[in-house]
């Protein structure tokens, strides 16, 4: 009788065993567990924001966000560096935060090789307490306002200044010192009103000129949506380019809407950016008859050389930046007046850029950045500290010029704190050095741009 219990007990726990769900593999198990706890972390900041306990910025690093998203996918660094085609002891660094994850062809094989967005990994907008680097952000919902609700058939507003005002207007934002804020303070109503004129033309050069600063307000707002951290944002404006070149049907205006919607595409798909860029850059070659039309083929020869880079076809990205070259000696150097600044000046700030993203070492780098004349940048404030910026990440992968490196990020900065706050790769750049210089004395400086990024120092 007893043995006949105790039988049945025993099958009884099998069975109950049996149905009871499996544990998920290690690996997984940890990475919900790790998914799960930043979940509950963030949470408490939020609430701790809204009781105003906490700073807005998230302390999470790119190297920490790798590692979280590696894990989530169940990927070792052994795998996700053979899929990646980076070493296991660089990517190990960037998750230890001991090297800077900065250059585009290497975010780039991570996010595909992961299966996921940039902005998965790099992080998207966030605020901090810093007024500078928050007020931007402030006036993105107008922008995506006056992108979505307005269409060529259908305005938003139902009155407009004269077209003529709104011309200049858009110039004066072009010309703008501190782009970010004069762009979303004025830009939506200027997009809501243009688009009055295009829907209820006085004649067919109204309705042109109309159309072609619609082009220009769209350009405003795909690269400040780009530089905010609004990828997706700043790809509808791009399409709303390219929807009114598409009506205009001329060549530069179509060379003009082609670079926007370049510059937006995903960095997983650089091979399709390069043969849109060529494609764009030879269809519009034999339409250039003035300096505008030189001035926009530039930009888009240029974009084909940093996308031939980024995707480590350097005998094309030569070949791209020979005929930009050619192309700069044709029109004034003037980046201040030129379309997209396209000049010999601005030729010179990509070749730091391109050589930043290849690895430069730090007197090649110095050798490029001597060449430009930075008088001629002050007009175009954002691409001037760009250039600044890039010298420095460049200079920052070398422990002998770190402080060099510090200078020339510091110098970014005060050009266009705007623009250099709100930058990922600066952002990267900055916490690394902390990282890397804990105990050393690189200055309060660098940990002063560290606080005001938001980042642990």
């Amino acid at each position: 009788m007893n043995a006949d219990r105790r039988t049945r007990a025993r099958t009884a726990a099998d069975r109950q065993r049996r149905s009871r769900p499996r544990a998920a593999p290690a690996t997984q198990a940890r990475s919900r567990t790790t998914l799960t706890r930043l979940g509950s972390r963030r949470s408490l900041k939020l609430l701790r924001r809204q009781e105003g306990c906490e700073p807005m910025h998230d302390e999470m690093t790119i190297g920490a966000r790798l590692r979280t998203l590696r894990r989530w996918r169940g990927m070792s660094l052994a795998q996700l560096a053979g899929l990646s085609g980076l070493s296991k002891g660089f990517l190990s660094k960037i998750e230890n935060g001991k090297a800077a994850l900065g250059r585009r062809s290497h975010i780039s094989a991570i996010a595909t090789a992961l299966r996921i967005s940039e902005a998965d990994l790099i992080g998207g907008p966030h605020l901090t307490a810093d007024p500078v680097r928050a007020a931007p952000h402030a006036t993105v919902p107008a922008v995506r306002a006056a992108l979505m609700t307005n269409s060529l058939t259908a305005p938003a507003a139902d009155h407009a200044r004269p077209l003529a005002e709104l011309v200049a207007e858009m110039g004066r934002i072009d010309r703008s010192e501190y782009k970010h804020i004069e762009v979303g303070q004025k830009l939506p109503a200027l997009i809501d009103e243009l688009h009055v004129h295009a829907c209820a033309p006085t004649d067919e050069p109204a309705y042109r000129l109309a159309l072609e600063t619609l082009v220009e307000a769209f350009q405003a707002a795909t690269f400040t949506s780009k530089d905010l951290g609004h990828g997706d944002l700043a790809h509808v404006a791009a399409m709303r380019a390219a929807e009114v070149a598409a009506i205009l049907d001329d060549p530069v205006v179509t060379g003009k809407a082609a670079s926007l919607r370049i510059h937006t595409m995903p960095t997983t798909a650089r091979d399709v950016a390069l043969t849109a860029a060529e494609h764009a850059a030879n269809a519009l070659e034999p339409h250039v008859h003035d300096d505008l039309g030189v001035q926009v083929l530039g930009m888009l020869t240029l974009a084909a050389s940093m996308t031939a880079t980024v995707i480590y076809d350097y005998d094309r990205a030569e070949h791209w930046m020979r005929q930009a070259d050619e192309q700069a000696t044709r029109v004034p150097d003037t980046p201040g007046l030129n379309w997209g600044a396209f000049s010999k000046t601005n030729v010179g700030v990509w070749k730091v850029a391109l050589a930043t993203e290849r690895g430069a070492s730090s007197g090649d780098l110095l050798g490029l950045a001597k060449n430009v004349d930075e008088a001629k940048l002050e007009p175009r404030r954002g691409r001037h500290a760009t250039f600044l910026a890039d010298v420095g990440r460049g200079l920052a992968r070398d422990k002998r010029t770190h402080k060099d490196a510090a200078g020339w990020l510091l110098r970014a900065e005060e050009v266009a704190p705007h623009k250099i706050r709100n930058s990922a790769a600066v952002g990267e750049t900055v916490a690394t050095l902390v990282r890397q210089t804990q105990g050393a004395s690189l200055g309060r400086e660098l940990r002063g741009l560290a606080a005001r990024m938001g980042i642990p120092h």
